[in-house]
């Protein structure tokens, strides 16, 4: 990687995987980034989003529409977030010391790779579950058989899980420059795959039935009319949340870009766009099942899994590759960086990604996706109100604060100008504090209906856009309060 001049490499939070990048490490291209982001936006969460929307009562345009707009929004942040990366060659983790302080950091990166786990073992059940489909077409479903109790899923479907689960600890082991490699080959593939999918359903169905066309249940006669805004504010919150995760750690890919110019485009390309496409195609095809099969399909495994033929094996296959490449990119390289930078001295990139692997277990992640409203309003909107305000604050920091100059020196120097209040900046801490409270009684509202019924409807609407509440409060009060501190 290198070790940045003057960097002090003995430091106890400096580690060689933290250490900034070096030029003949920084080799990622525009198109590198391209391919990253379609690899990891055609993914099976991803392609279930709008589905979300239009339960809710969207018609397909409104919530393209809307999957669009969240992924144009949240491009912005990526870019400004993805400018540090590039010019110091730091992580996420690393880069979060200047606003944090050069301990308080662990606070930011703990909570980013906390919600990295939950994705991380959402992904290997996605992929478990392929895997559990394919297995029971194989056997005429001996894999089947009643829940484990407490646990709420099979022996087989518990079995796939960690099938898929083990799959990761190869390429962990290699390290991050083994996932941009799968990710560049894979991309195309995916394209077409896709593309395949959704003529597929055209042919099969004789076009794409009654979906595409059929309007909103929020007009004038449906079923919740007038209520578009009450849906469509919390389902924006939610599309631009869903890649919030990714715009606080960006930096731990742009590190290796070879110019801002490369970062800036690849990611501009790579990310509204194949997110808007894949909400089409996710309507399209759904659409098309209803025609084929009676009935709306959502889940693609559960398509691959009715369709006939070698079609079914190879689309089972192809998820489970997509999903493996997905996870790798998305919820294993930046929890990797962030617990190595929670415990520098003890942890490097391989043992981080294990850790990340043991947490995604634990979490039960078929839990936090068994429904619409618990995956879209309360994880989705959940974690959004905790990571908007820890990117107001790196946004401010970095643009507002330090117009884009910082010490690379003094990002591993425990008494440089980063090291604040015994190495944490209590600015932060105190921003971050008062800008996640205005959403936790709409967060326990939505999560634990029954037991925080009474929660005041102001508190409910504040929650429906907590991404951008969190954002604007930790932005604005930060940079204000930071004018008091001596500037590095």
């Amino acid at each position: 990687m290198g070790t940045g001049q003057g960097v002090d490499t003995t430091s106890e939070i400096w580690n060689a995987d933290l250490a900034p990048v070096d030029a003949r490490h920084r080799t990622w291209r525009w198109v590198h980034f391209a391919a990253l982001w379609v690899g990891m936006v055609m993914c099976i969460p991803s392609y279930m989003l709008a589905s979300g929307l239009i339960e809710q009562g969207m018609s397909a345009g409104q919530a393209v529409g809307t999957v669009l707009l969240g992924n144009l929004i949240v491009l912005v942040p990526m870019l400004l977030v993805g400018h540090s990366g590039a010019k110091y060659g730091v992580p996420f983790a690393v880069i979060a010391r200047s606003a944090f302080g050069v301990r308080g950091n662990k606070l930011p990166a703990l909570l980013r790779a906390l919600i990295a786990c939950g994705w991380f073992g959402i992904q290997c059940w996605v992929g478990g579950s392929a895997i559990y489909a394919i297995g029971n077409i194989l056997t005429a479903g001996a894999l089947d058989g009643a829940k484990l109790g407490w646990i709420g899923i099979n022996a087989g479907q518990l079995a796939c899980f960690f099938l898929f689960w083990a799959l990761h600890l190869y390429f962990i082991a290699k390290g991050p420059e083994s996932i941009r490699w799968v990710e560049t080959v894979t991309a195309p593939l995916k394209i077409l795959i896709i593309l395949a999918l959704l003529w597929w359903a055209y042919d099969k169905a004789g076009g794409f039935g009654s979906l595409l066309s059929a309007p909103s249940q929020f007009g004038p006669g449906g079923a919740k009319e007038g209520g578009f805004w009450v849906a469509f504010l919390p389902g924006l919150t939610a599309m631009v949340g869903y890649w919030s995760t990714l715009a606080i750690n960006i930096p731990d890919f742009t590190r290796f870009a070879r110019s801002q110019k490369d970062q800036y485009q690849g990611q501009a390309l790579g990310l509204p766009l194949p997110m808007a496409g894949l909400a089409f195609i996710s309507v399209a095809v759904t659409s098309a099942t209803i025609t084929v099969y009676g009935k709306a399909i959502w889940d693609p495994v559960d398509l691959a899994g009715r369709m006939e033929g070698i079609a079914v094996a190879i689309g089972l296959a192809i998820i489970v590759i997509d999903t493996l490449c997905v996870n790798l990119a998305a919820n294993t390289v930046g929890p990797a960086y962030d617990f190595a930078a929670i415990f520098p001295r003890a942890v490097n990139f391989s043992r981080g990604g294990y850790i990340t692997a043991a947490i995604g277990v634990i979490m039960m992640p078929w839990k936090l996706i068994e429904s619409t409203q618990g995956y879209i309003f309360t994880w989705l909107l959940g974690y959004g109100a905790l990571l908007g305000p820890l990117l107001g604050i790196m946004l401010a920091d970095y643009w507002l604060v330090r117009r884009a100059r910082l010490s690379l020196e003094g990002l591993f120097d425990l008494n440089g100008p980063y090291a604040y209040s015994g190495g944490w900046n209590l600015t932060a801490l105190a921003a971050f504090i008062i800008a996640v409270l205005p959403n936790i009684p709409g967060f326990l509202h939505a999560a634990f209906p029954a037991a925080f019924a009474g929660v005041p409807a102001f508190f409910q609407a504040i929650y429906s856009y907590a991404w951008f509440t969190g954002l604007f409060i930790a932005t604005v009060l930060y940079a204000a309060l930071m004018r008091r501190v001596p500037a590095s």
